[in-house]
């Protein structure tokens, strides 16, 4: 019986997955895009997401297949800090997810529908981007290049039973420090971004057990080609690794060494406005999600 407890809750820990294990597989090109001070933006987005989830031969867990739509509403704003150009954003999910799979020889189906973890996030350009008023930043080129630094924060928010091996909130805060280099090149843009997520514990986590998890780093590369003012195609690829768990410290076997691949277009709309697609699907996955994922959203600058 202890032996099957321990399975069950590693695999309830490697099926953790609508916290910030999935945030690491985010393809974010433009995180650092600069903008006049005193510029807000809207961004209303919906995101597919479906796929195999790979787990250690070992564990009792066979065939698991999950599908997850999540609807975000994001407000940002370009502001000054220190005289140079940074930017605050808020995000709101809301999560509609099926995880499907034969669990202990048996076939198990979860569904979950509710808010997620909000996430905030502040940029901040150190070299290259000072803060600009509207009429300066229309007569200022481009930083040839841009150094940038930024804190994404997940709060606890999103709902969570912890008599449940699935939730979409993670019940633990997270939080992950980035830098960020980008070089422009005529038309052509290309941004690197290396951070590490780090990760407070969940001590409710399958009814009264304490989930920990190891720093998980972060890399992203982004090459994208400006066509005109608003359109703009972008290849992107991540690369993530680490992340493993441990429940009441017996260490998980889910140490991750995963990447994704993906293309990012964004077609103007209206000088304020502009309409946003992108897909992406796994290219490595050792352990966690592998998914095919497409998201479009309409953003609104005011």
């Amino acid at each position: 019986m202890p032996r099957l407890r321990g399975a069950t809750l590693v695999a309830a820990s490697a099926l953790c997955l609508f916290g910030a294990n999935a945030a690491a597989q985010e393809l974010e090109p433009g995180a650092y895009t600069v903008s006049p001070v005193g510029v807000n933006l809207l961004n209303a987005g919906y995101t597919f997401n479906s796929g195999d989830v790979n787990f250690d031969p070992s564990l009792p867990v066979e065939d698991a297949h999950a599908t997850i739509n999540t609807l975000a509403l994001s407000l940002g704003r370009s502001i000054s800090a220190f005289g140079r150009s940074a930017t605050v954003l808020a995000s709101l999910p809301i999560v509609g997810g099926n995880v499907t799979g034969v669990y202990l020889g048996q076939f198990t189906a979860i569904d979950r529908t509710g808010l997620g973890d909000v996430r905030l996030r502040l940029g901040v350009n150190l070299f290259g981007a000072p803060a600009l008023t509207m009429a300066d930043f229309a007569k200022t080129p481009p930083p040839r290049n841009n150094i940038s630094a930024g804190l994404t924060v997940g709060v606890p928010t999103g709902q969570y039973d912890p008599a449940r091996i699935i939730n979409l909130g993670s019940h633990r805060w997270s939080f992950k420090p980035e830098a960020a280099f980008i070089r422009t090149t005529g038309q052509w843009l290309f941004e690197f971004y290396l951070g590490v997520w780090l990760f407070t514990a969940n001590d409710d986590f399958a009814g009264g057990h304490v989930r920990t998890q190891d720093a998980m780093l972060s890399s992203q590369f982004n090459a994208r080609y400006t066509f005109k003012p608003g359109l703009w195609l972008s290849g992107n690829a991540n690369f993530y690794r680490g992340g493993r768990t441990n429940v009441d410290g017996r260490p998980d076997v889910d140490f991750q060494t995963n990447s994704r691949v993906g293309v990012t277009m964004t077609m103007p709309l209206s000088p304020r406005s502009s309409f946003r697609v992108a897909v992406s699907d796994g290219a490595y996955t050792t352990v966690g999600a592998d998914f095919l994922g497409v998201s479009v959203s309409f953003q609104r600058a005011f």
